[in-house]
This record gives structure tokens, C-alpha cells and sequence, in this order.
């Protein structure tokens, strides 16, 4: 029977990031991640070269599938009150893409810009976002999205923040936050807006 190569690509990438979301990428162990996958450890390497190559390579995955999931649609402020709020839930539901660029984060630091694929993901994701904002230039489209990325990925990596600062029942959290979030990110693509025309 043929080894089916993708079907092991595939394994170790599930494995990895579940590996890395949990312990970071100092603390992840190959033996863990392959023998999650089931598969010799011998074939990460063989795959993906080293243990921070295969970091990078599920990052990139999650975060492409994640573009793919939550685009940006509409124009305005109030969509881009809509994607954030969107990612939000995107990224409440699945709590991996906030715990793995937090450990990037606090691992890998100002290196991880220096990663092509990287650089290109993100500039789309401006550019996206700048068509949203009819006449808004690239760097306040940056400086939103980054404000969007910090207030959509710190809320489900920091519980204990929300609980020192917001003590509140903890069902009614998510949507109090999501609402702030949405208001937020909204009151800033406006301020954006207003400051491209002046």
C-alpha cells in the first residue's frame, strides 16, 4: 500500500498545533506531536525541517484558514465593526489562533516579521481592510487592524484581566465584550474615515 504523504502532512499539522497551542514553542516536544499523529518523528522533520519551521508552518495554516473563514465583507465602519466582531466569535470558539500568536509573541518577538509568508498574509489582510474604508491610506489601515487583532486575540489569552476588571457572570461575558469590541473598532474605522478627509 502507498504511504499517503498529504494524509501524514495533515496528522502532524493537527498534532503540532494542538502541541504548540498548549505549551508554546520552547515548551513543545516533536515526540509528543508525532506520537499524537501516530507517525515516526523522523517524517516532521522530513516535512517540515526544524521544530520552529513547523511553528511557522502551522501559524501560517490557521491563520490562512482563518482569513478564509472571517473575511472582511461590506465598507464602512459599522463592517468593520462587523469583521471584528465576527473574529471575535471566530476566535472564541477556537481558542488556538490567540494562544499560538501570544507564544510567537513572547517566544519569537520581532523575528517572526522577518518571515515572508508572514509579511505577505499580513499585508493582505490591510489591504482588505483597507478597501473597507473608502479613502483611508494603508498605514491608519494597519494601525486599525492592529488594534483589532490586539482586542480580538487578548480577551480569551488574559480571563484573569477580565476577571479583576469586569467581575461580572461569566455568561454574559462573551457578549458584553463582543459589544465593546464591535463599538469600539467601529468608532475607530469612523475616526479614520473622518481623519482621510480633512
Amino acid at each position: 500500500m502507498a504511504w499517503d504523504t498529504e494524509r501524514t502532512k495533515q496528522l502532524l499539522l493537527d498534532a503540532a498545533t494542538a502541541e504548540f497551542s498548549e505549551h508554546g514553542l520552547a515548551g513543545a516536544r516533536v515526540d509528543r506531536i508525532a506520537a499524537a499523529a501516530g507517525v515516526n518523528k523522523e517524517r516532521i522533520y522530513q516535512y517540515f525541517g526544524k521544530k520552529d519551521e513547523l511553528f511557522a508552518t502551522v501559524l501560517a495554516e490557521v491563520l490562512r484558514e482563518s482569513m478564509d473563514a472571517v473575511a472582511p465583507v461590506g465598507s464602512g465602519p459599522e463592517a468593520a465593526g462587523d469583521y471584528a466582531g465576527r473574529l471575535f466569535d471566530h476566535h472564541l470558539a477556537d481558542g488556538v489562533i490567540p494562544r499560538l500568536i501570544f507564544w510567537e509573541g513572547l517566544e519569537r518577538g520581532r523575528a517572526a516579521a522577518e518571515n515572508p509568508a508572514r509579511v505577505a498574509y499580513h499585508a493582505e489582510k490591510v489591504t482588505r481592510l483597507q478597501t473597507m474604508l473608502p479613502g483611508v491610506g494603508r498605514e491608519a489601515a494597519g494601525e486599525l487592524l492592529l488594534t483589532i487583532v490586539s482586542l480580538v486575540n487578548a480577551w480569551p489569552v488574559l480571563p484573569q484581566l477580565d476577571e479583576l476588571m469586569v467581575p461580572a457572570a461569566a455568561a454574559t461575558r462573551a457578549s458584553a465584550r463582543r459589544a465593546a469590541i464591535v463599538a469600539t473598532v467601529t468608532a475607530a474605522a469612523a475616526a479614520a474615515i473622518d481623519a482621510a478627509r480633512d
